[in-house]
């Protein structure tokens, strides 16, 4: 029976997953949506100031709540309650909640910073476009079902175990370090349309972005060592560089 809920529970978090990643783009581009973080006219009920405040308590909750389940004396008291193959679940149903909240509650702040038409509104959407691939193609490359829990269960429910986590660097991880998170940068500043309010997400999750990297990596490093450190000094973090041949025979 314990099996049978924690399959249910990762089906539903990658689920909501799935709604709540379709409805930002949406949201970000303004497409097919009641509501868009770039809403023209539409006035914050606290003004400017209280707009500002809204916005970044809503950022700030989604970048605290993402870190604090991504540390190990979080996730050891998640075993507590839930079975250990549904950590990643809860890990993804928190932030498809903290996302869907933040869109929900968004304040619109409608200055124009720029707006684009014609082919300057292709290329926007075409970078954008980019942008969602890229992060897909990431979750895909290393292993998009063990990354959203779903991997993990279903190991679970044929009463086997989840092998040791190994060091590798497929394709674009040798490019750079953390394409995924790359690609949710370029989605966010993508757009024919951007307000002071969308500049505000865009800059403000960027900023968490690399705060959440930091973190991330240190744990890289304990885990892998000196395997870890050398693929840092060989692979850049987020902008892509030219690598001698040499470095790019060293990264296995």
């Amino acid at each position: 029976m314990k099996r049978v809920f924690v399959l249910l529970y990762g089906a539903f978090a990658y689920l909501l997953f799935l709604i709540v990643f379709s409805y930002l783009t949406a949201f970000l581009l303004g497409l097919f949506v009641p509501k868009s973080i770039n809403d023209l006219g539409v006035a914050a009920p606290g003004g400017l100031l209280g707009a500002n405040a809204v916005n970044l308590a809503l950022i700030v909750l989604f970048g605290f709540l993402h870190s604090l389940l991504a540390r190990d004396w979080v996730k050891a008291l998640l075993y507590r309650i839930l079975p250990q193959p549904a950590e990643r679940s809860t890990y993804v149903l928190q932030s498809s909640l903290c996302l869907a909240l933040a869109m929900w509650l968004w304040q619109p702040i409608d200055t124009v910073i720029w707006q684009v038409s014609g082919w300057g509104s292709v290329i926007a959407y075409g970078f954008f476009g980019l942008g969602a691939g890229l992060v897909l193609l990431s979750t895909f490359i290393i292993d998009h079902f063990e990354l959203f829990g779903l991997r993990q269960i279903w190991t679970q429910l044929r009463g086997q175990q989840m092998p040791e986590p190994v060091f590798k660097t497929p394709v674009l991880y040798r490019v750079v370090r953390h394409p995924m998170q790359l690609g949710i940068i370029i989605l966010l500043f993508s757009t024919p349309l951007m307000t002071a309010g969308h500049m505000l997400f865009a800059a403000s999750m960027t900023a968490y972005i690399f705060v959440g990297l930091y973190f991330e990596e240190r744990a890289l490093v304990r885990q892998f060592g000196d395997r870890y450190l050398a693929y840092k000094s060989q692979v850049p973090m987020l902008f892509p560089r030219l690598l001698r041949k040499s470095d790019r025979q060293q990264i296995t």
